[in-house]
């Protein structure tokens, strides 16, 4: 399965993570320092809960911070990959009602954590327009850039689970 698709054209963020809404980080494994060269991005215990989508080695976090890892490609998702993303977001939702500081990341923090997030946001009453418009502004206008995630974001993740799991 391949979980990152080489895109040269796509620049690392300028940060290691940004808060979307109080509580709540987007991040990823890399990205470009003041010195203009990319950097690892690498989770200590600066959050409570790391969610990860694409796991790599030496990046964090230390032991002792909860961490959940779910493995997904910037592509099409099955119906077990979507379930993940769904029990993810709510896990997201579950912190932040607990004041906890979270930390979703993926390859940049563009798409899988943007999935995360945009639905995490939907669930607490948010339209995935304006999860889409808000992840954007406080990431980058890179986030969300893979097509099909906004269109499972605009079509509610649950229902693109359940037809996917029809297609079966």
């Amino acid at each position: 399965m391949r979980t990152r698709r080489k895109q040269p054209d796509v620049p690392a963020p300028d940060s290691p993570w940004d808060e979307i809404v109080p509580g709540l980080w987007m991040g990823g494994h890399e990205f470009t320092g003041g010195s203009g060269e990319v950097e690892f991005a690498v989770v200590r215990d600066e959050f409570d809960l790391v969610q990860t989508l694409l796991r790599l080695p030496g990046h964090g976090p230390d032991p002792g911070v909860e961490h959940q890892v779910w493995p997904i490609p910037d592509g099409p998702l099955d119906g077990t990959q979507l379930a993940g993303v769904i029990r993810l977001a709510e896990a997201v939702c579950d912190a932040l009602d607990q004041d906890r500081r979270v930390l979703v990341r993926c390859y940049h923090g563009y798409n899988r954590s943007g999935l995360v997030i945009a639905h995490a946001l939907v669930h607490g009453g948010s339209s995935a327009e304006a999860a889409i418009r808000l992840i954007r502004t406080r990431r980058s206008p890179w986030a969300l850039h893979n097509d099909l995630f906004v269109e499972y974001l605009r079509a509610g993740l649950p229902t693109v689970r359940l037809l996917e799991e029809l297609a079966e």
